[in-house]
This record gives C-alpha cells, sequence and structure tokens, in this order.
C-alpha cells in the first residue's frame, strides 16, 4: 500500500515564500539529474544551458480568475468565497469561510453595493449584470500558507507572462519564474515551445485524506491540447534527440492525459509512484507541500528517494518554498 504519511516531510515556516521576487527570473534553481542521482544549484535564468536546440518546452497558459472575494453577511459576519466554477448564468460553485451559512441567506459587498444569495451547499448566485461584474469584486486566490492579503504586486506576478485562457483558481506556479527576454532567448536557440492548457482547479490542492493513496479521488481540470501544440509535439516524439520538458504539473498532467487519447476536455488523473509516463522527458516544478498530490507526482517521476534528498537539500541551504518560492528541474 502506498501510505500517505511516505510523502511527508518536515520544512520550516521561515522557508515558505510570502511575497515574489522582483525579478522573476533571479529564482534559485535546483538541477536533479535523475540518472546520475546529482544534484546541482543555479538560478533559473541558467535554464537554458540544461535546454537543447531538439526539445520541446511546454507551458500552461493558464490565467488565473481574481476569485477570492469578501463578503459580509447582513448580521455582519465576515465570510471569504472562492469561486470554484461558473455553473450557469451567475451561478457560481463557491468554497465558503466560515462554513455555517443558510441556504436562501442573502450576503453583501463593497458595504452592501453588491449582493448575492447563498442558493445551494457551496452555490452562490449573484445579484449583478454579467461574470465581469463579479470577478470585479475578487482579488488573486493566493493560496491560505501565504500568510497575508492580497496585494496589487499579487496581480502581476501571480499570473505568468504568457497567461492567455482564463480559468484556473490558482497560479501554474513553475511558469512564474519565467520574463518574456528569457522566453526570447529560449526561442532564439531554436527550442521549440507549445502552449496548452490546463485550468487549475480544486483537485490540484483538495487534501488527500485517505492514508491509502490510491483511494483519492481527483476532481475534474479541463485542459485543451491546441493543434500547433499537438503539431510540435508530435515534431519531438519523431525527433529522437528531442526532449519534451513540461513547465509544471499542471503541463504534465495534460500532457500525460493527451498520452491517454484526448485531446481536450476533463481530466481526472492522479500521478503517483508506480505511474508510466508516456509523455515527457524533463520536469520544471517548484517544492511543493508535503502529503499533496503534486509531491505525489514529482515522487512518480524521479522517485521518491531522490525527491526527499533533493528537498532536504533545498531546505539546508534555504531554498524558498511553494508557490512564490524556487524552482527544481528534473532531467
Amino acid at each position: 500500500m502506498l501510505k500517505l504519511s511516505d510523502f511527508d516531510y518536515l520544512l520550516p515556516k521561515a522557508l515558505i515564500a510570502q511575497y515574489p521576487l522582483k525579478e522573476r527570473d533571479n529564482a534559485r534553481l535546483l538541477i536533479l539529474d535523475r540518472k546520475k542521482g546529482s544534484i546541482e544549484h543555479r538560478i533559473f535564468k541558467d535554464i537554458t544551458e540544461y535546454l537543447k536546440k531538439e526539445d520541446l518546452l511546454v507551458l500552461n497558459n493558464t490565467k488565473v480568475k481574481a476569485c477570492r472575494i469578501k463578503a459580509r453577511r447582513l448580521t455582519g459576519g465576515k465570510l471569504e468565497l472562492l469561486l470554484v466554477k461558473q455553473k450557469r448564468g451567475l451561478v457560481f460553485e463557491a468554497l465558503i469561510k466560515p462554513g455555517r451559512v443558510r441556504i436562501g441567506e442573502e450576503i453583501i459587498f463593497n458595504g452592501g453595493q453588491a449582493s448575492a444569495r447563498i442558493s445551494a451547499r457551496n452555490e452562490v448566485t449573484f445579484n449583478l449584470k454579467d461574470r465581469n461584474e463579479v470577478y470585479k469584486l475578487g482579488a488573486m486566490p493566493l493560496p491560505p500558507y501565504i500568510k497575508r492579503e492580497p496585494e496589487a504586486i499579487d496581480n502581476l506576478y501571480y499570473q505568468t507572462v504568457y497567461a492567455k485562457e482564463e480559468g484556473a483558481i490558482a497560479s501554474p506556479t513553475a511558469g512564474l519564474h519565467f520574463t518574456e527576454g528569457l522566453i526570447s532567448k529560449i526561442e532564439s536557440a531554436g527550442i521549440d515551445i507549445a502552449y496548452v492548457t490546463l485550468h487549475v482547479g480544486y483537485a490540484t490542492f483538495r487534501p488527500v485524506k485517505s492514508e491509502d493513496i490510491t483511494r483519492h479521488k481527483m476532481e475534474p481540470e479541463y485542459f485543451e491540447i491546441s493543434d500547433k501544440a499537438r503539431r510540435l509535439i508530435k515534431k519531438a516524439k519523431e525527433n529522437p534527440k528531442a526532449r519534451i520538458c513540461a513547465v509544471g504539473t499542471t503541463s504534465c498532467r495534460a500532457l500525460e492525459a493527451y498520452a491517454q487519447g484526448k485531446a481536450k476536455g476533463q481530466t481526472h488523473l492522479f500521478i503517483y509512484p508506480g505511474y508510466k509516463f508516456k509523455a515527457i522527458d524533463c520536469l520544471l516544478t517548484n517544492f511543493h507541500l508535503p502529503r499533496t498530490t503534486l509531491f505525489m507526482l514529482v515522487c512518480a517521476f524521479a522517485g521518491e528517494r531522490l525527491i526527499k534528498k533533493a528537498y532536504q537539500e533545498a531546505i539546508d541551504k534555504k531554498y524558498r518554498f511553494y508557490s512564490y518560492g524556487d524552482a527544481m528541474l528534473i532531467i
């Protein structure tokens, strides 16, 4: 049995990044070589030295919605909504904190300038003109381990510079380190770049509660591999010298879902040790929370022992962890 407790590690809270670096590509980059079992320490902009001309770099171009909304009950109590997805019209699936609300209850925003109704469990119906009016109420959905309120800086730095397709409720954080200049440098070196879409949803951060991790069920997330991306993937697959490098666990899951025969739609793919990768050769990723599906995915790709060795070295060398933290390239 694959036990949840096997995917744990201890992280000093001081290493959890609370703010982004001003220069995205100045983050640290740990290079983990699976064949050699070796570790190198570089700066993110050095990634060009580890990519070859024949390689294909795959980026997730999802765009994060301003879906974290502060609200008040008519009694004055504070609420916070995380809009997970639009169901129909102005009806949204939402995570509501605290959860003690009544179905039918009215809630207000901006001192009463806008309102909504709790229309069902984990569901909110807004009394506004359209979805744009809804998202104007919101802020960037920073994860709970960032112990501050969203600020103006997050509107810029919690999006990748190539974000295009709106639909995510969390950022594909491995891509946050790229700048437009670095992308241009990679393209100038003759390295192909493909853009895929996976809208990061609740599946990505839903806690694993079963000790037998194989019993965990992933929530669906929408993905799409464009015609252009498919052509570039085919080209890379036909070239024995080419490697496909997924930027982030979300790009990885989109590519692996595509390798199973579907170019777009909902994916429930849960990758954990024992999984046989069909699509990717390298993985660029941030450092993930313990006991999560993301940490399990990187353990599946590089092996539990090697990943834990790399994480411990990153801790010893005081790397910055999680969404606004440093990165690791697994080759």
